[in-house]
């Protein structure tokens, strides 16, 4: 049959009665079953491919499949967009950790990449690929949680979306967030929203911090990836920013909850011009003693007397910093990391949020917050104490070196490499190195991509004692590579 017979008899006429009949033992289709996303949140079409790649593939051929990609042409950034999505559409993000740390981390390998010299700087990414796909078979033995669609017919108006989800936040109501932060998101600006949800990531201490965590780190990585990517990580935090256990928190007065009821009445006690104080060493000291020895009330109602003293914010800052720094010499493990984690995040989300009231709040929470992470963290070395210790001629080699064996001993040769004249650059840069070559958990990315960007956060005569702390949680250069290094080579290769 030609063209034209083909055309004149009709196609269903000639399908009916030709080859294709076969089609008649299956079962029927219908249109809706076809719809994109049926049932589950459906993504942008041009990154929609890129992401069931990861999410379909198995763990085992990914970092292959992937180096394929790229070579015909899958960009970094889209790549980057891709490893997101599929986080935040497979994996509950509910505890605010453990699995979901794949996704927490994504901004922490960006930032390895970007630190990363030219051959190197795909590693921390394929890092992240695979973490996915351990993510998501836990996910999967977990229950197979995935984002469902949107309940269009609930959306608020455009008008009334941040004032729903306020209100919905405020109640912890789980529906009403989920389709009034859909709706801001179609219809506010980026910062409004980020404003928005910096506020409720630090309202209370549940997550040991994550919550805060990926307020900051989801906003860093939709700069990059793009802001029509939004919706999907969005929803997926204000549902993490909604978790708690043992009733709903707006009817009791869970400790998780006390420093923030306390310290949004405290706002209002702040002077006018509270931003523009003075730096004051002596302020940092006895901010310092307070989050050593105060409770979390005692601490924020010193850091509200200070800044009214005229002590600037970043005299306080510098406090946390330090006292974050000390508590990992302490004792090095998951709550002191993320009392540095959480102090990164607060610091990061202080210096971009837009309202001023709001930055009160995370100034006097994140006090507050490492009172509490010191309760759980025993007495010990006090971070003015590191003394220096001189090193051979290859200074910065010794301090990695030395690392595995002797934390202690390696933080303080790295403060005598500081204070000696070292390049901190060169020092923060052979760390994050050491970090993507033989890092092996979410945590070795998320702590150093935070204390090294904050040693530029840290004022000038203590950041190199800050600095210097960090290799009780840094990688030494003795340890095997990560097998996914010699991997990730292979495939670009």
């Amino acid at each position: 049959m030609d063209r034209r017979d083909f055309l004149r008899t009709g196609a269903g006429a000639a399908v009916g009665a030709g080859s294709l009949g076969f089609l008649g033992m299956l079962p029927r289709l219908s249109a809706e079953e076809l719809e994109p996303g049926k049932g589950f949140v459906s993504l942008r079409p041009e990154i929609e491919p890129l992401v069931r790649l990861l999410e379909e593939t198995s763990r085992e051929r990914l970092l292959e499949e992937v180096a394929q990609r790229i070579k015909t042409g899958t960009t970094y950034r889209e790549l980057l967009a891709a490893v997101m999505l599929a986080g935040v559409r497979n994996i509950q993000p509910r505890p605010v950790g453990f699995k979901f740390h794949a996704v927490l981390v994504v901004n922490s390998a960006h930032l390895a990449s970007l630190n990363a010299p030219d051959e190197d700087r795909w590693l921390p990414l394929f890092w992240a690929l695979d973490r996915f796909k351990g993510s998501q078979a836990q996910d999967v033995r977990e229950g197979d949680w995935t984002m469902p669609a949107v309940d269009e017919k609930a959306l608020p108006a455009a008008g009334k979306a941040a004032a729903a989800f306020c209100e919905a936040m405020d109640a912890w109501d789980e529906a009403r967030t989920d389709v009034a932060i859909a709706a801001l998101a179609r219809t506010a600006g980026a910062q409004e929203i980020f404003d928005l949800m910096c506020r409720y990531g630090a309202r209370d201490y549940r997550d040991i911090g994550h919550k805060a965590i990926f307020v900051a780190n989801s906003w860093r990585t939709l700069q990059t990836i793009g802001w029509e990517h939004a919706e999907p990580v969005l929803r997926s935090l204000a549902y993490a920013l909604l978790m708690h256990r043992n009733g709903n928190p707006a009817g009791r007065d869970a400790l998780a909850d006390l420093p923030g009821r306390r310290n949004l009445e405290r706002l209002k006690e702040l002077k006018p011009g509270w931003s523009g104080g003075r730096p004051d060493p002596l302020a940092t000291t006895a901010m310092l003693e307070g989050l050593r020895n105060a409770d979390w009330d005692q601490a924020s109602g010193m850091a509200v007397a200070l800044v009214n003293g005229g002590a600037s914010p970043q005299s306080l800052w510098d406090a946390c910093f330090q006292h974050a720094a000390e508590l990992m010499m302490r004792r090095p493990g998951i709550l002191s990391l993320h009392a540095c984690t959480t102090t990164n995040a607060l610091r990061f989300a202080f210096g971009q949020c837009g309202i001023d009231a709001t930055r009160k709040f995370l100034l006097l929470q994140n006090v507050a917050f490492l009172t509490l992470f010191r309760d759980e963290v025993k007495d010990g070395v006090r971070i003015e104490e590191l003394e220096p210790l001189e090193c051979g001629a290859d200074a910065m080699g010794d301090v990695f070196d030395d690392l595995e064996d002797d934390r202690l001993s390696a933080a303080r040769k790295a403060l005598g490499y500081l204070q000696g004249g070292g390049d901190a650059k060169s020092f923060i840069a052979a760390a994050q190195r050491l970090i993507y070559l033989k890092g092996r958990d979410s945590h070795d990315y998320k702590f150093s991509s935070a204390v090294l960007e904050d040693y530029g956060h840290v004022s000038a005569g203590i950041r190199e004692r800050f600095l210097a702390a960090s290799v009780f949680w840094l990688k030494g250069s003795g340890l095997d590579d990560s097998p996914l290094v010699a991997r990730t080579r292979a495939a670009l290769g």
